[in-house]
């Protein structure tokens, strides 16, 4: 489908999807980010639902302006994938064992490594700017300071919620590897520190959303926001690449015989700012729970535990601010979800993947989620699917 138009108060809301099947307290909130004053545009993509902060699906263009909260507090999260040498003939029928070498490898939840991960550690993985990098910590907000060495031992960890590693194979039975993460706790407290600034500047005061408070360029809060920003997505890329490290490592010893090698990586945040021109204007494009879908660019759009991925190349559309879904999307809340499934749920939702199957997953059930096809389905002017895959090993926080 190509996109509905709906008017906003500052600027059309363009929809690609049907708004009638759009939660009121989501199309409330899109309603209000057309009210900012600084508002250039808006893209809400086929996953959209209710977020905190902002939308989740929505795809936010300002011009001398940047809203925190609508980033979120997960920096730069996002996704990687290789595609291996490896073919599905290749794996063993039983996947625990690799399941469990990898939760080995990488640490999940609030686990973090005994001692800091470097990429020095890794053949071919490439040091440049890695000093730094970390130099620029020295940069960053008084109020993070204390977390550098927790931030050093999260490098190259998982977290909980949605994120996960995947072990998957597509149509044609080449396996492939997939993970989803951000910036981990030191992007929370950075996002936390400047969503409470923004929040206290007078310009923000007469706002219909308190989420929705901006900062405006020429500003010290806006600088000390966009060097902070920028060097948390920078940690979520370091995140994920170190991560992919250590999970190739796990597929080089747990396949020695089949020597696996591995193309080159496929990776993408979905909750970030980029700087970006559209109509002769030099605009701060928001995309949270988005991806970039510039021309020809590779994007990856995941489903939940047991439906499935897929790997996209963009279409360039600049109607959606060269933009896609970034994966399948809620259509429940966790609570709800909890509410409504039960272990017995996520076991046959699940069957055939090798993944936790007990309560502390449930919110994270396929059923939770909107359809993956159908998702992809509404964004044909948006992307063009390159691959299909579907996981066969699935490691949650």
């Amino acid at each position: 489908m190509s996109y509905v138009e709906m008017p906003g108060a500052k600027v059309p809301i363009r929809m690609w999807t049907d708004p009638a099947t759009v939660e009121d307290v989501a199309l409330r909130q899109l309603q209000n980010v057309a009210t900012l004053p600084w508002i250039k545009g808006l893209a809400v993509m086929p996953d959209v639902h209710y977020g905190k902060g902002a939308t989740v699906g929505s795809v936010i263009a300002m011009r001398g302006a940047v809203c925190p909260a609508a980033v979120g507090v997960d920096i730069g999260c996002g996704m990687s994938a290789v595609k291996t040498s490896l073919t599905a003939n290749d794996l063993p029928g039983d996947l625990s064992r690799l399941r469990s070498k990898i939760e080995q490898a990488i640490p999940v939840g609030r686990g973090m490594h005994d001692d800091p991960v470097e990429p020095g550690d890794f053949h071919g993985l490439a040091t440049a700017g890695w000093d730094d990098f970390w130099g620029r910590f020295d940069g960053v907000a008084d109020a993070v300071k204390f977390r550098q060495g927790r931030a050093h031992q999260q490098m190259g960890t998982l977290g909980s919620g949605n994120h996960f590693v995947e072990v998957c194979a597509d149509t044609t039975g080449a396996v492939w590897l997939m993970l989803h993460s951000g910036s981990r706790n030191i992007g929370k407290e950075l996002a936390e520190h400047h969503i409470g600034v923004a929040q206290k500047l007078p310009h923000n005061q007469g706002l219909v959303d308190r989420d929705l408070a901006v900062f405006v360029s020429d500003t010290p809060q806006m600088a000390a926001y966009r060097n902070d920003l920028f060097w948390a997505q920078e940690y979520a890329r370091h995140n994920r690449t170190l991560m992919m490290a250590l999970l190739k490592d796990v597929i080089r010893k747990e396949f020695k015989k089949a020597k696996p090698t591995f193309e080159p990586e496929i990776s993408c945040h979905h909750n970030y700012v980029a700087e970006e021109r559209y109509e002769g204007m030099d605009l701060l494009v928001t995309r949270k729970g988005a991806i970039r879908a510039g021309s020809g660019e590779y994007g990856i759009i995941p489903g939940s535990m047991g439906t499935g991925s897929y790997i996209v190349k963009g279409l360039g559309n600049e109607k959606a601010f060269n933009s896609a879904s970034h994966g399948a999307g809620r259509r429940m809340s966790r609570n709800a979800a909890k509410k409504r499934f039960s272990t017995k749920d996520l076991e046959e939702q699940t069957r055939g993947v090798e993944c936790r199957k007990d309560s502390g997953v449930v919110d994270e059930i396929p059923g939770a989620y909107k359809s993956i096809d159908q998702v992809i389905d509404q964004q044909q002017d948006l992307v063009e699917v390159v691959a299909k895959l579907k996981q066969v090993v699935c490691v949650k926080g």
